[in-house]
């Protein structure tokens, strides 16, 4: 891990790094009743070869299964026994294992966490088992077209490259993963080295790290492994439909964004906030309130390493879909032309950091926040130096960003529903910023 001395001394958030390259940063929070324990891999659908599609959220089931030492009852007993969670994700450059617990019990959600990753199974039985149950989760995926359409988004993004696969695998790659791969993947990433643990919540400090240390101390690092970089953007728009009977048409508008730790990612949250991240936004105002095209819409942003995505999800009537498409490009070559109000800054900025401010308050969300940052970028910035930063920015860095963002070249939409043949025709006129 990462550490810059000068930020140790200064930061709240103090990245320790184990001698066998293991990560620590543990956040305290006296006034809580309860502890959040987050252990970080660096192992996600980004580190994943064609053939293997899945993998990583394949072992991610399987550390649930039991160990050497419990059962699979028995770890999750161990935990919600006592009145806590346990939980785990996989993303694109990581996967989460994470438990909350009061206060009293957090050096046993530790110990629970760290036999999951450390010492689990890999019955033969259970591999087959979960088989099973991944095979059913891919097909439910597959009957929720507001998931899949943006699995399908990312598809159009990054063909033939490992962002533009669906995290859970396709049917045909987690049919054929075997358990030799799985333990296989697990050694090679499961490795001190790809290891972070995040503690926020009430403990004392010095226990804390010396159980940390006992736990995962003694384990041998070596290189971690490096995923594929993204590919360069294309230059022509894409616009594609999945003629699906669903009651709903579902959408995805969207286009490149900057790396994780660019510049410009505080006007570009700050930009998300102004077209689609509450219900006073421009979009959620012009679209479902002033013209009643959607229930539902709004925009979210996909962080990474080298590159990221801004996209507007929607859903609407499939009467409506060319409507919806035609006054999304409006407002996105609206927010290209006019520089934002003061005003409309200003409320972005004061709703930024009344969620920041109100996420930190509760140990999980508050662990996930920071763990993240710590295994990505091996540091954890100080909430009141970000909102510094969002300061900063003016109107004029919001029109800069919006202008990079939405080209027509860069645009892609995906979309999944009875579409008739003459409104996506119609489609791959409309996708044109102005």
């Amino acid at each position: 891990m990462r550490t810059d001395p000068q930020r140790k001394r200064q930061a709240p958030y103090q990245l320790e790094a184990l001698h066998n390259g293991a990560g620590l940063v543990l956040h305290e929070q006296p006034h809580a009743r309860s502890v959040a324990v987050g252990l970080w891999v660096r192992a996600g659908g980004r580190y994943e070869a064609p053939e293997q599609a899945g993998i990583s959220h394949f072992v991610e089931h399987l550390l649930f299964k039991g160990t050497r030492r419990r059962s699979c009852e028995a770890l999750k007993q161990r935990v919600e026994g006592v009145g806590g969670s346990l939980n785990g994700f996989t993303a694109e450059e990581f996967t989460c294992f994470m438990a909350k617990v009061p206060c009293q019990h957090a050096r046993g959600a530790l110990d629970v966490l760290a036999d999951m990753l450390l010492h689990s199974r890999f019955d033969a039985r259970d591999v087959e088992k979960e088989r099973e149950v991944i095979l059913e989760e891919i097909r439910m995926y597959e009957d929720a077209p507001g998931q899949m359409v943006h699995d399908l988004f990312n598809q159009l993004l990054w063909p033939g490259h490992p962002l533009g696969t669906v995290l859970s695998g396709s049917l045909e790659t987690v049919r054929r993963i075997s358990r030799e791969a799985l333990i296989a993947y697990w050694r090679r990433m499961y490795q001190p080295r790809n290891l972070l643990v995040a503690c926020v919540g009430a403990f004392e400090r010095a226990p804390m790290q010396r159980e940390i240390r006992r736990l995962v101390g003694a384990l041998k690092g070596r290189a971690p492994s490096r995923f594929l970089r993204a590919p360069r953007a294309g230059r022509l728009p894409q616009v594609r439909v999945w003629q699906k009977p669903t009651e709903q048409t579902h959408l995805c508008v969207g286009t490149y964004a900057v790396p994780r730790t660019h510049p410009e990612r505080f006007a570009l949250e700050l930009l998300h906030v102004i077209l689609g991240a509450n219900m006073s936004s421009r979009l959620f105002r012009e679209v479902r309130e002033r013209r009643g095209l959607a229930y539902e819409i709004g925009t979210s942003i996909k962080r990474l390493e080298d590159t990221g995505a801004f996209l507007i999800s929607a859903g609407c009537d499939a009467g409506k879909v060319t409507q919806t498409v035609e006054t999304i490009f409006h407002e996105l070559s609206r927010v290209r032309r006019q520089p934002v109000s003061r005003a409309e800054l200003r409320r972005a900025k004061d709703y930024y950091a009344g969620q920041l401010w109100m996420g930190l308050e509760d140990p999980m969300d508050h662990m996930l926040w920071m763990g993240e940052q710590a295994v990505t970028v091996g540091r954890v910035g100080r909430p009141e130096l970000l909102l510094e930063h969002l300061e900063r920015v003016t109107p004029a860095d919001i029109r800069h960003v919006a202008r990079g963002l939405f080209e027509t070249s860069r645009m892609r939409v995906a979309v999944m529903g009875p579409v008739e043949e003459p409104d996506a025709s119609r489609l791959r006129t409309l996708c044109r910023i102005d």
